[in-house]
C-alpha cells in the first residue's frame, strides 16, 4: 500500500502534513529552504511588523534538564527500552521571548521570501498584529508571492469585536487565504471561532503560554533576559492543551484547522489530526533536533497510516471528535484487564499505582489487579509500555 501524503489546506498543496511554524527555525530565507531539504512539507515564515522586532538576550531555554535526565537514568535502571517517552536532549518544553522578526519587512519582501519561494514549496507568510499594521502589509506580502497568510493573535486584546475586526481587515485586503492564529489564553475558542469564521479561511492553534518563569537555582537569577525574566512556553508540555484547543475549533467550524504546539513524533501529528487538524506545524523539536525533523516527522505519519491501513491523512482526520463525551463517562471504578501475552512484567505498573492496587504475581511475572482497591484511576494503563492494560468498555 501506498499512502498519499499529499494534502491540500483551502487550496493550498502541501507535499505532506508537516509545515514550519512561525518562529526562529523560520527566521529568513535559507532556514526555509533547510527546511524543504529536511522534507517540510510546506512553508510558513517568521512573523513581521511593521517594526522590526528588538529581542532580548538570552531568549530561549530549554526545561528541564535535571528533570529529563532524572528520568532518563530511571528508565535505564528499569530496563525499559521505550526511550522515546522520554526526550533524551533534555527538554519537555522550551521557553521563549523571541518576538517577531528582528529584520525589517522590506528585506522580507525583496529577499527572504523570494529565497524561500525557490524550494518551490507553498510559502505562507505570517503578520501581525494591528488591523492598521495588516492592512499596511498584507498587500505587499500578497504582492511578494506568497500563498497565504496567517495572522497572529499574540498581541490582540481577549476581545471577538477586537478580534473579529483585525480578521475582516486582513480578509478585505488580499484575495489569498487567510489563517487565525489562535491563543491558547482565549476563554472560549468556539466564540473566537465563531467571531472570525466568515472573515478567514482556516486556522492555526495554538500560540505559545504564558508568560511563564524559570529560575536558575544555583544563582538565583532568571534564565532569559526579557522583563521580568519571563518567557512563553512551548514544546511537549503544551501538547495536551494543543489538541484540546484543535479539537473546540474543529467542533466550530467547517474550515481547515493546522495544530501547532508540541508535535515531535509522527504520533504527535496523527493525534491532531485525528481531533479534526488538516495539518501541524513544528517548532520546538526542530529547535532542538534539525531539520531533519520534519521529514521523520512524515515518515512516521505515513508509516502509522500504512500500518492501520489508510491510504492518506483524511482517512483518519477528525475521527476522534465523535468519542468526546459531553458528560461524564462514569463515575463508578473500572478496574483494567491485563493482557497477559503483552505484559512483560516490567512493574511500571505498581510503582505509579498510588492505591496498591496492582502489582506483578511473582509465580506468573505477569501484572495483577487487586479489583477491591483499585480506583479506576487510568495511570496504570496509560504508563504501559506495551499496552497490555487496559479498560474494556469506554
Amino acid at each position: 500500500m501506498t499512502v498519499e501524503m499529499n494534502v491540500d489546506v483551502a487550496g493550498i498543496p502541501l507535499r505532506n502534513p508537516v509545515l514550519t511554524a512561525a518562529g526562529p527555525t523560520s527566521r529568513d530565507g535559507d532556514t526555509l529552504l533547510q527546511a524543504a531539504r529536511g522534507g517540510v512539507g510546506g512553508l510558513v515564515a517568521k512573523t513581521i511588523s511593521v517594526k522590526p522586532a528588538e529581542v532580548p538576550r538570552p531568549n530561549m531555554q530549554t526545561l528541564d534538564r535535571g528533570k529529563s535526565q532524572w528520568l532518563l537514568a530511571t528508565a535505564m535502571q528499569n530496563q525499559i527500552v521505550h526511550l522515546e517517552r522520554i526526550n533524551v536532549r533534555g527538554a519537555y518544553g522550551l521557553l521563549n521571548h523571541e518576538l517577531w522578526s528582528d529584520k525589517p519587512y522590506e528585506k522580507w519582501l525583496k529577499h527572504e521570501y523570494p529565497k524561500a519561494k525557490e524550494a518551490g514549496l507553498s510559502l505562507i507568510a505570517s503578520v501581525g498584529y494591528t488591523p492598521e499594521e495588516l492592512a499596511k502589509l498584507a498587500p505587499l506580502v500578497e504582492k511578494a508571492g506568497v500563498d497565504g497568510i496567517e495572522f497572529s493573535t499574540h498581541y490582540i486584546e481577549s476581545d471577538p469585536k477586537v478580534f473579529n475586526e483585525v480578521a475582516k481587515t486582513l480578509k478585505e485586503a488580499v484575495d489569498i487565504p487567510v489563517f487565525a492564529k489562535m491563543s491558547p489564553h482565549v476563554k472560549d475558542l468556539t466564540v473566537f471561532t465563531k467571531a472570525v469564521d466568515k472573515h478567514v479561511d482556516g486556522f492555526v492553534a495554538i500560540n505559545t503560554l504564558g508568560p511563564c518563569l524559570h529560575i536558575d537555582i544555583e544563582t538565583g537569577k532568571p534564565l532569559l533576559g526579557g522583563p521580568g525574566g519571563v518567557g512563553w512556553l512551548s514544546g511537549p508540555a503544551i501538547k495536551p492543551l494543543a489538541v484540546r484547543c484543535v479539537a473546540d475549533i474543529a467542533r466550530g467550524t467547517s474550515k481547515p484547522v493546522i495544530g501547532v504546539g508540541g508535535v515531535s513524533t509522527g504520533s504527535d501529528a496523527i493525534e491532531f489530526v485525528m481531533c479534526g487538524a488538516s495539518a501541524v506545524q513544528v517548532c520546538t523539536a526542530a529547535i532542538l533536533e534539525g531539520n531533519s525533523v520534519y521529514g521523520r516527522i512524515a515518515t512516521e505519519i505515513a508509516s502509522y497510516l500504512e500500518s492501520h491501513g489508510h491510504d492518506s491523512p483524511l482517512d483518519v482526520r477528525g475521527i476522534s471528535l465523535k468519542h468526546l463525551p459531553t458528560e461524564t463517562l462514569r463515575i463508578e471504578s473500572l478496574p483494567p484487564t491485563v493482557d497477559e501475552e503483552a505484559c512483560s512484567g516490567c512493574g511500571l505498573c505498581n510503582k505509579s499505582c498510588t492505591y496498591s492496587a496492582i502489582a506483578v504475581n511473582p509465580d506468573t511475572s505477569k501484572a495483577q489487579v487487586d479489583t477491591n482497591l483499585c480506583y479506576g484511576c487510568g495511570v496504570c494503563v496509560s504508563i504501559c509500555p506495551h499496552r497490555a492494560l487496559s479498560f474494556q468498555t469506554n
